[in-house]
């Protein structure tokens, strides 16, 4: 069974966190929501979140991690200096890494986006040097896979399963979803 890390910081996009932790779990998946500095997050739009837990500088019990979009959010998570050397060290195992809306500026942030293609939130990319925008729902690179903003949360997850060995496509005819990628 695959692993999953969530990582919430004060000001994350609630739909970007949430529809890929609902869609991985109805996979049989086992995911973990984790707070970057605290167990209870508030997202942009204030709803609190309980996380499972809180980062402690250690993501490599986990074979994804994902990184929701929203501001602040997004820049706190830039910011956090030893969430930064923990994505390093998972990326250098060959682990996957996922970031969506605004988020791909700390896959930048940790190195990742050089000669990469990589989508995110209309505006962001004016904010990231490296890399090679595109305007698809879901961009995967590599290890490296990115998505537009809260949109596309359901395509992004249905992507994510489908990585982890799981069947998106079967999962997405079940919740009554067309998906687009």
């Amino acid at each position: 069974m695959a692993k999953v890390a969530v990582l919430l910081a004060e000001g994350f996009e609630e739909i970007e966190a949430l529809t890929p932790v609902d869609v991985l779990r109805r996979a049989d998946m086992e995911v973990s929501i984790l707070g970057l500095t605290d167990l209870e997050v508030t997202g942009s739009h204030g709803i609190k979140v309980v996380a499972d837990g809180v980062f402690g500088g250690d993501l490599s019990p986990y074979d994804l991690v994902i990184l929701p979009g929203g501001m602040p959010g997004s820049t706190n998570l830039r910011d956090h200096t030893g969430l930064i050397t923990a994505l390093q060290s998972s990326y250098s195992s060959g682990k996957l890494l996922a970031a969506i809306c605004a988020a791909p500026i700390v896959l930048e942030r940790a190195g990742f986006l050089a000669d990469r293609q990589f989508t995110c939130y209309p505006g962001i990319e004016n904010q990231i040097e490296a890399g090679h925008h595109q305007e698809t729902a879901v961009v995967v690179d590599g290890q490296i896979i990115t998505s537009r903003g809260a949109g596309t949360s359901l395509d992004f997850a249905y992507r994510l399963v489908d990585l982890l060995g799981g069947d998106g496509t079967s999962l997405a005819q079940s919740m009554v979803y067309k998906r687009k990628s």
